[in-house]
């Protein structure tokens, strides 16, 4: 469950299309590019749904579960989530490590960041402007949302374990609105950005964790334990 919890997360802040639709892809990803792949960091302000199964079967009659906060990115691999709500969790990666912090539960728990070695590297794509997203996944342009954004998927080439596909909804002027994880066993989380901002420098030991007085730490020691 924590594997599928932290996928969630780092994927925020991710067929063969026909001919005709290759130039309008290429063209996408060049203008997110250009957003992206130059940025010193980035601040956001996220919400996320996690809908099961069932409740797609029943279409627009049921609303998943529901938690909303801000993404902080540094390139190339420094990441920190603080969710607000339904309760504060704050989720702090760099290259080596992994903190997951639970005020309310008094524990934090620390991961080795190689365990999540292709989602952390999707992020730092999908931050950094989706760049050699072609080397590891297939690219594809679908019909555009309901709202006429369009739609940009991604199918892990080789596949991954639990995940099936990642559906982009991006603007006309080339910004991520929205990153759809669609899971193996059919379940998905929709990540919605907005308040998206270039951000110049963090302030000193920001994507540090510190373990509170009080607090409970546990060590998570090889990726059998997360699964």
């Amino acid at each position: 469950m924590f594997r599928v919890l932290i996928t969630a997360y780092l994927m925020l802040f991710l067929l063969q299309a026909p001919a005709s639709a290759n130039g309008d892809l290429t063209d996408i990803l060049e203008g997110i590019r250009k957003n992206y792949g130059s940025l010193p960091g980035l601040t956001l302000s996220y919400s996320r749904e996690v809908i099961t199964r069932s409740m797609t079967m029943l279409g627009d009659q049921v609303k998943g579960d529901l938690a909303t906060g801000h993404m902080f990115f540094k390139p190339p691999c420094f990441l920190k989530l603080a969710q607000k709500t339904p309760k504060p969790e704050t989720v702090i990666s760099d290259e080596d490590i992994l903190w997951w912090y639970i005020p309310d539960q008094k524990r934090a728990y620390k991961y080795l960041a190689k365990d999540f070695g292709k989602e952390l590297r999707l992020l730092s794509d999908i931050f950094r402007g989706l760049i050699r997203v072609e080397e590891r996944f297939e690219v594809t342009l679908l019909d555009p949302n309901e709202l006429g954004e369009y739609q940009v998927e991604l199918r892990p080439n080789p596949p991954w374990q639990n995940i099936d596909r990642i559906i982009l909804a991006v603007t006309s002027e080339h910004n991520i609105r929205i990153v759809g994880i669609h899971y193996q066993l059919g379940s998905v989380t929709l990540f919605t950005l907005k308040d998206i901002a270039a951000k110049q420098d963090f302030e000193k030991d920001f994507f540090s964790f510190v373990l509170p007085e009080g607090v409970q730490l546990v060590e998570e020691k090889g990726s059998n334990s997360l699964q």
